[in-house]
């Protein structure tokens, strides 16, 4: 079994900002393959289970704000028995460019602060991480405001293209291995926006 777990913040101010791209990418797969999350309170998660292209999986969401990610994660780990090489992870990336996306394992946080709180409550950086890019802010806005800023329109309206290149890359690495999703999603420098999308 896999946890896939999408990184964010709670509460409706926060829906749509850069920061809960993993929040978004998450409850787009749950509603594609027809798997509904509930909230746990002894996790303090939404959290779903079922299968993915006939693979056993858990969607998760932490519900205890980005700072905190590492704690639901290991309480829900732990329940299960999972070790980290079987999280997955999905969180916005301020180095990479809107549009594009990495996938890697055992990096380092990055300065991202729910990454950071994973690998202390788990003890571990062994696990595969959807880096979806946000891109920097221009100008004189700091990174912190802009993370918790709304996507523009028209990036709103290219997210859904994006998610459906990311979901073969989930697809790849539940049939497959993380190699086979890295192999497709790292040779991309920045899709869909570099196909005119």
């Amino acid at each position: 079994m896999r946890l896939l777990l999408g990184l964010g913040n709670p509460g409706p101010e926060y829906l749509h900002t850069r920061h809960n791209v993993g929040f978004l990418f998450t409850d787009f797969l749950a509603s594609r393959q027809g798997i509904s999350l509930k909230r746990e309170g002894k996790w303090e998660a939404e959290v779903g289970r079922g299968a993915l292209w006939s693979q056993p999986v858990l969607l998760a969401k932490p519900l205890t704000f980005m700072n905190r990610s590492g704690l639901a994660a290991a309480r829900i780990a732990n329940f299960y028995r999972l070790e980290p090489s079987q999280l997955v992870v999905f969180h916005d990336e301020l180095d990479l460019p809107f549009g594009s996306c990495r996938v890697a394992k055992g990096r380092g946080a990055g300065g991202h602060n729910g990454i950071r709180s994973l690998m202390e409550h788990l003890g571990s950086r062994d696990f595969v991480r959807f880096r979806i890019g946000v891109g920097r802010p221009r100008g004189e806005l700091p990174a912190a405001g802009y993370v918790l800023s709304p996507f523009a329109p028209s990036e709103r309206d290219r997210l859904e293209q994006l998610f459906l290149f990311l979901e073969e890359g989930v697809q790849l690495l539940l049939q497959r291995d993380e190699k086979a999703a890295m192999n497709l999603i790292n040779a991309s420098p920045a899709w869909p926006i570099e196909k005119g999308l």
